[in-house]
């Protein structure tokens, strides 16, 4: 199911353009959670994009979370991110 989740994370990030993107599933790291119980998924993002040139770190995240925000609390828990440009 976590596959399903990653391949639709990467679909909503494509419009960003990223020229380095990996989603890495850590929902077995938090086994037992609250967000977990239900069945959703925790996951280390990894993106480079040219769209985060001369944002701050907050600019880029809310970048992302404009993409995927309707997929939280549900199916997705919890989404780290780490956000870089190209430079």
């Amino acid at each position: 199911m976590s596959i399903d989740r990653m391949q639709l994370l990467k679909e909503r990030l494509a419009p960003l353009a990223p020229t380095f993107l990996d989603v890495i599933d850590e929902s077995h790291l938090h086994a037992g959670h609250e967000g977990s119980k239900s069945g959703a998924s925790h996951f280390r993002l990894i993106i480079w994009t040219e769209q985060f040139n001369g944002l701050s770190t907050l600019a880029r995240h809310r970048l992302v979370y404009d993409r995927v925000h309707d997929l939280m609390p549900y199916p997705i828990h919890a989404l780290a991110i780490v956000a870089k440009n190209n430079s």
